[in-house]
């Protein structure tokens, strides 16, 4: 449609469309600048990449505070331009931000200020790109002000900002009902397993390493050009225990290498070296499609006595992921727990018949979850 003519539009800076402020921390060491909560502090906490985030802010400072620093009016979008570059969120209230952001104040009354938005959600690269090269990423505010954007009229802004604003609401919508089917998941767990901690349902205790076998990956380098097999590695487990299938790399394997690291579906992964809070993430691989797995990961293959889907949401409870912490050793800067530790944890061993039942039921669940996408 000509509406959408992309010829008709223009590129104009953000300086030349908005007021660019830097933010500034009022001195800690006074404390009638933070003894009352009456003006809004923004920090990066705050911001998000994802969503339309109207800022709910957890800092205050007081108004004699507030006069340290700019007061930014409401509908004002704050950008986050050092550490976490891109990160934004649109004020509801007038506030003040600390140095870390940098603040836009509408000047132009022909620009949308959700389209605006929407675009500076998409200049993350951009903002990478020209940041200063120290040890912590760093925009200026001059460099800000000069980056150029592409504006429609405000008719097509409007009619963009809309259907964005509509899209991201349904994406909203789903996650709340996924994370809904996800507590769902827990509680059912809980109800049919009990309290794991206290096994207070007195369920036969048996060594992980008696129900399961465990065997480390492959050391072979992986490229980013496609081969053979796809190879899974610990970013392809989340740490909520699903696995996520983007960003592969992948391997050649010769033919007792494939008998060897190529996983079956129903087995787990068990990322056995990482940051401390984020060793023993494990995911199930659900897959028909071939794949390896790297040496930072251990395959976990589950017997007879044992459903897959039970030793996941076993694997993934708060219980055990703090026992993991726990047990995991610190090594150069990253955490580690090798096979043998790991087939030293005990798990509760309730009868197959009530883990499969449990299986069932949580396949229905999932299948609900897939209605959602």
């Amino acid at each position: 449609m000509k509406i959408f003519n992309k010829n008709e539009w223009k590129k104009v800076k953000l300086g030349d469309i908005c007021e660019v402020v830097t933010g500034s921390t009022p001195l800690k060491k006074i404390k009638e600048y933070w003894d009352k909560n009456e003006v809004p502090f923004i920090t990066p906490p705050e911001l998000k990449y994802e969503g339309i985030n109207y800022i709910t802010p957890s800092i205050f400072v007081s108004k004699i505070g507030s006069n340290q620093g700019r007061i930014i009016p409401k509908n004002s979008i704050c950008v986050c331009c050092i550490g976490s570059l891109g990160k934004l969120g649109i004020l509801k209230e007038d506030a003040i931000t600390n140095q870390q952001i940098n603040s836009l104040i509408l000047k132009n009354e022909n620009v949308d200020l959700l389209y605006l938005y929407f675009y500076l959600k998409t200049i993350k690269n951009n903002l990478e790109s020209i940041a200063t090269s120290t040890t912590v990423k760093i925009i200026n505010k001059s460099s800000f002000e000069k980056i150029e954007i592409n504006l429609p009229s405000l008719e097509i802004q409007k009619k963009l900002s809309k259907k964005l604003e509509l899209l991201e609401n349904n994406i909203q919508l789903r996650k709340s009902q996924l994370n809904s089917l996800n507590e769902l998941s827990k509680s059912l767990f809980s109800r049919m397993f009990g309290d794991i901690k206290t096994n207070d349902k007195n369920w036969e205790i048996k060594k992980l390493g008696e129900v399961v076998q465990t065997q480390y990956g492959t050391s072979k380098k992986a490229t980013s050009v496609v081969g053979e097999f796809p190879i899974l590695r610990m970013n392809n487990i989340t740490y909520s225990g699903e696995m996520d299938y983007k960003d592969l790399k992948y391997i050649e394997l010769s033919d007792r290498e494939k008998e060897i690291f190529l996983l079956k579906k129903g087995e787990l992964l068990f990322n056995r070296t990482n940051s401390k809070e984020l060793v023993g993430k494990t995911g199930l691989f659900n897959l028909d499609i071939p794949m390896a797995f790297a040496g930072y990961l251990i395959r976990i293959k589950p017997s007879n006595l044992i459903h897959s889907k039970f030793l996941l949401f076993f694997m993934n409870s708060e219980f055990m992921k703090k026992l993991l912490y726990n047990k995991a050793k610190n090594i150069v800067g990253m955490a580690n727990i090798n096979a043998k530790e790991l087939e030293d944890f005990s798990i509760i061993l309730p009868p197959i018949e009530l883990q499969n039942k449990f299986a069932e039921r949580i396949e229905k669940i999932e299948k609900l979850s897939f209605n959602f996408y």
